[in-house]
């Protein structure tokens, strides 16, 4: 498992935009949050600040997790779909991903079809990206950050750019794959809805230069249904709450 600290972040660019500014949560072991807020103002940068894609003008985040087992120690899941080699098979994508880890071939081969398997791909292996919808590229870009076993998990908005539909579905895919899993998760989105549906807290932040307004607390039981939550008036509440924060 493994736990993340952000203290007094800020992030300045050359040209002297301020994007993010004394940002400071925590993102507890086993722990689902979400960071949401306007367009532009800066939950991808943090995101990338978080995950050691980017550096901070001030401030630090502080990471521990259990380095004894044969793990990347965080992966990540990117909006777009383009992540896939488009000359190796979905099975040869997959495995890509543990080029690093000293892991045996059965070992790979099993992780890779189980993951796989698991959002729904299992008779696509032998697949190649054009071959695939956008929501199969993105349930098999899902499934390569499980199947490391990484403690820590990114996600900067990997549903993004797909319909509602195929949207919801893999939120309840992810949601299962969390509960069994329960890596720690930190997951960018616009999508209010998607955020109450799997988050354990919700930040928010305000527009640029961007603080943290509130974090939300969601107490609604799981497992979570996104589509019987539709109807729950407590789901609802939360809702309306996020919206009347970024308001």
């Amino acid at each position: 498992m493994a736990r993340i600290e952000v203290r007094s972040l800020a992030k300045q660019y050359a040209a002297g935009t301020i994007a993010i500014q004394d940002v400071s949560f925590e993102v507890g072991s086993g722990e689902f949050v979400s960071i949401v807020g306007p367009s532009g103002c800066g939950k991808s940068t943090l995101l990338r600040i978080m995950s050691g894609l980017d550096h901070a003008s001030a401030g630090s985040i502080e990471t521990s997790f259990d380095s004894s087992r044969p793990a990347l120690p965080a992966a990540m899941v990117f909006q777009e779909h383009a992540q896939l080699f488009p000359w190796m098979r979905l099975r040869e994508n997959v495995a890509f991903a543990f080029d690093t880890l000293k892991l045996s071939r059965s070992e790979v081969e099993r992780r890779v079809r189980e993951q796989l398997e698991a959002v729904g791909l299992g008779d696509f292996l032998a697949a190649f990206p054009h071959e695939l919808s956008g929501g199969m590229k993105q349930r098999a870009a899902v499934a390569r950050a499980f199947a490391v076993d990484a403690p820590l998990l990114f996600m900067d908005e990997p549903f993004g750019a797909l319909d509602e539909q195929t949207r919801i579905g893999l939120v309840a895919t992810l949601g299962e794959l969390w509960a069994s899993s329960k890596k720690t998760v930190v997951f960018v989105t616009h999508g209010i809805e998607e955020a109450v549906t799997l988050s354990d807290r919700i930040v928010v932040m305000s527009s640029r230069p961007s603080t943290i307004r509130e974090i939300v607390t969601v107490d609604l039981p799981r497992p979570r249904d996104p589509i019987a939550l539709r109807s729950d008036a407590a789901f609802h509440r939360h809702v309306t709450r996020i919206w009347e924060l970024l308001r």
